[in-house]
């Protein structure tokens, strides 16, 4: 399965952060491996709040995730 996520900017970071997209749930920034900001496919298809609209219009793109030590 392919994980889609739309890159942001540093202001766009910060317009949604804390942020609902929908009526019950909040946009959740976080960085991928280059350290740019992302959300999820799954939050801008969920998007319903009007001020947040524009989220529809981001390019998608595939997550190069974050590879984290094993804390083993």
């Amino acid at each position: 399965m392919t994980n889609l996520i739309a890159i942001l900017t540093e202001e766009q970071k910060n317009k949604i952060l804390n942020q609902l997209f929908d009526d019950n749930a909040y946009f959740n920034p976080f960085q991928d491996f280059d350290d740019n900001w992302c959300i999820t496919k799954i939050e801008i298809d969920n998007t319903t709040n009007n001020d947040f609209l524009w989220v529809k219009d981001l390019t998608l793109t595939e997550l190069n995730p974050k590879i984290y030590p094993s804390l083993v």
